[in-house]
């Protein structure tokens, strides 16, 4: 854990070369889920690549961007760009950037991602407020010496989607005319989407939606001590009776159809998270 320190300040060294603020919020956005960032008074935008430790994703569609602006008046940072475990990187790899947030002051972390449903209550397109999540992923990134500055060695779960924080969510789709669902969120490993077999059995364990992060990046928030909402887009389903093919552009298609929903909900959202945090 100490070379992880060290990891962190070489990295914060480099972001202060560039910008000098405080985030309140972070945002890691997922899957087809770019929309916000047109939200976003721009003022600082590094690429990955020119900061250290910071892993180059490989999923075209994750640019690998980190972005700090004013989001309806509120300081955020932004992650145009996640990692994945399918990709190879480690969880530690993963999760490097949350631990960034943490180190530059944010106290609140929005993830977004694009996920299959599994209630047959939802549709495709559907904005899902996580609720709770599932770790799948056979791996974990606090496994290993802990650093008790980073975080408590045995970090409680049991209110990882603080139902405060849910609740002004869902006051503000209300206000927005936005139609969310509820739901827990299973992360797996991928790359492959499930078999029907393995759709019924996430159900049956008390799924909502199936991804391929998020976890991770939750699991680190909660240890570094900051909170969590967590948002998915619903963009197919994985019904195991009636399951149809599904393509990597049809859940590109999904997702972007329903960014601007979640753009809109995420910018009238910032200010009353800040506020509920800050205040």
């Amino acid at each position: 854990m100490l070379e992880i320190r060290n990891q962190l300040n070489q990295a914060i060294s480099t972001i202060r070369e560039f910008y000098k603020g405080t985030p309140r919020i972070g945002i890691i956005l997922g899957t087809g889920l770019g929309r916000i960032v047109d939200s976003i008074e721009i003022q600082v935008e590094i690429p990955y690549s020119e900061i250290p430790h910071f892993v180059i994703p490989t999923v075209e569609f994750h640019t690998g961007e980190l972005i700090f602006g004013n989001l309806n008046n509120v300081h955020v940072m932004a992650m145009k760009g996640r990692f994945h475990t399918y990709e190879g990187w480690s969880m530690q790899e993963i999760t490097f950037p949350v631990r960034v947030m943490k180190a530059l002051g944010v106290e609140v972390v929005i993830v977004s991602n694009a996920a299959g449903g599994l209630n047959p209550q939802f549709r495709n397109g559907d904005i899902m407020l996580i609720t709770d999540h599932i770790n799948l992923l056979g791996d974990n990134p606090l496994i290993g010496f802990n650093d008790d500055e980073l975080g408590l060695r045995f970090p409680d779960m049991c209110d990882c989607y603080p139902k405060i924080l849910r609740d002004l969510a869902e006051e503000t789709a209300l206000e927005q005319n936005l139609r969310i669902v509820h739901g827990v969120y299973v992360a797996v490993q991928g790359p492959n989407l499930e078999t029907a077999a393995e759709y019924r059995y996430l159900r049956s364990i008390g799924a909502d939606a199936v991804g391929m992060s998020t976890v991770p990046e939750v699991v680190v928030a909660i240890h570094s001590g900051m909170k969590v909402l967590g948002f998915s887009i619903i963009t197919d389903m994985g019904l195991p009776d009636a399951l149809t093919p599904c393509t990597l552009e049809d859940i590109i298609s999904i997702a972007n159809a329903a960014d601007n929903r979640m753009a809109k909900l995420i910018f009238a959202l910032a200010p009353k998270l800040e506020k509920e945090i800050y205040s």
